[in-house]
């Protein structure tokens, strides 16, 4: 009889081997229920992909964005080091000591990554862009000269806050240049975050008065020690007019010169490699501090005469280095204007230093600043179109 019983599947002829399918006992195996429902496997296959395919979309359509979003986080890194070194110790170092020191250690860094992965072209990059790589030179040079020159003769507030028109000049240049489409929400938002660095930063030409007026007024003056600083650490230069007339000037020279370079790094694109244009840079801008240093003749090196001072030297080195290749890879993988807004980040960060580092509270123009700058950051990044306006975007970028 059990013949028989072994016998029973038998007449199913045409079906595939049952043994390997059947447990001791005769049971089917998990096999056998998968061959019974192939649409869940294949379902569930297709979800994974799906999630997979999702998670590539979100991380191609945002690393740049998220590689600036780094690149002003050592931003700010470097300046709390910077405000320490001019501030916190006996020996005060002048800002041109500080690029001086920065760009050296990238240019150093820079060459030194370049031959250890063979880049090809190796010192000055591939024959085809190299026009472009010393315009990216010339240009970021200018721009770091034209903004610390305006510091001479201008606060640090109204020389900063004139900088970040750079994202909107950096957007119509490559609109003009490049043939990248200059939306109508990408104005906007650079608008709202435009607005958000006024705020935060209350120029003297724009709140002569304003954000005293605004602590009496709201009683924050009393209940939260230093929300209004009064004066500084060193009195401002008396200046006329005509020479802050000249100094913004030069800030706005500078800034369309940062522009200008950061439209030649979308222009570069990927044909050479991130370090290569740092370089150019670097190279430069440490050459012309070096030559104002020793021309000036108010102006000196400082030598370092503790540990903390060569960390805090050091340290701007490596944060600077680190600033600029994120910043360059970042704007290599996205649209000109909706990478650069990203870079108002950096007061928010400015802010946080500031109440951490200084026990310093802001007033409350301060907080309504950084939430349009977050605001308008957030609605950037929101801005990624779909998948056909994509391809219509490309064809428009693909124009002459």
């Amino acid at each position: 009889m059990s013949y028989g019983t072994i016998k029973a599947p038998a007449p199913a002829s045409n079906t595939p081997e049952a043994s390997p399918l059947l447990t001791a006992n005769g049971n089917p195996t998990a096999s056998d229920d998968a061959l019974d429902c192939p649409e869940t496997s294949q379902q569930e296959s297709q979800n994974d992909h799906g999630l997979w395919v999702t998670l590539k979309s979100i991380y191609n359509n945002n690393i740049g964005l998220f590689l600036v979003f780094l690149a002003q986080m050592f931003g700010s890194i470097m300046t709390m080091t910077t405000r320490l070194l001019e501030t916190g110790f006996e020996t005060k170092y002048h800002a041109l000591q500080v690029i001086f020191v920065r760009m050296l250690a990238t240019a150093i860094a820079g060459s030194l990554g370049m031959w250890y992965k063979k880049v090809p072209g190796f010192p000055f990059g591939p024959r085809e862009v190299r026009g472009l790589l010393l315009l990216r030179g010339f240009a970021g040079t200018a721009g770091l000269i034209g903004l610390y020159y305006s510091l001479s003769y201008l606060a640090i507030s109204d020389a900063t806050v004139i900088t970040f028109l750079v994202p909107t000049m950096t957007a119509f240049i490559s609109w003009v240049a490049l043939h990248e489409p200059f939306t109508v929400k990408e104005a906007a938002a650079g608008f709202i975050a435009f607005t958000g660095v006024l705020f935060v930063a209350r120029p003297a030409f724009l709140f002569p008065e304003g954000a005293n007026a605004l602590a009496l007024s709201t009683g924050l003056e009393s209940i939260v020690p230093g929300v209004v600083a009064q004066g500084g650490i060193l009195p401002p230069p008396e200046v006329t007019p005509a020479e802050r007339a000249i100094a913004i000037m030069c800030s706005i020279f500078g800034s369309f010169a940062a522009a200008t370079a950061y439209s030649t790094i979308r222009a570069i694109g990927k044909r050479a490699h991130s370090l290569v244009s740092v370089n150019y840079f670097a190279t430069l801008a440490t050459v012309s501090s070096l030559l104002i240093i020793m021309i000036h003749p108010d102006l000196q090196f400082e030598i370092p005469k503790s540990t903390i001072e060569w960390v805090l030297l050091l340290s701007i080195g490596v944060s600077g280095f680190l600033l600029q290749v994120l910043l360059t890879e970042g704007l290599q993988r996205e649209k000109a204007g909706r990478a650069t807004n990203l870079i108002y980040v950096q007061m928010v960060f400015a802010l946080i230093i500031e109440r951490v580092v200084w026990g310093t509270t802001p007033p409350v123009t301060s907080f309504v600043g950084s939430a349009l700058i977050i605001g308008a950051a957030i609605w950037v990044t929101l801005q990624k179109k779909a998948p056909v306006e994509q391809t219509r975007l490309l064809d428009e970028e693909r124009r002459p």
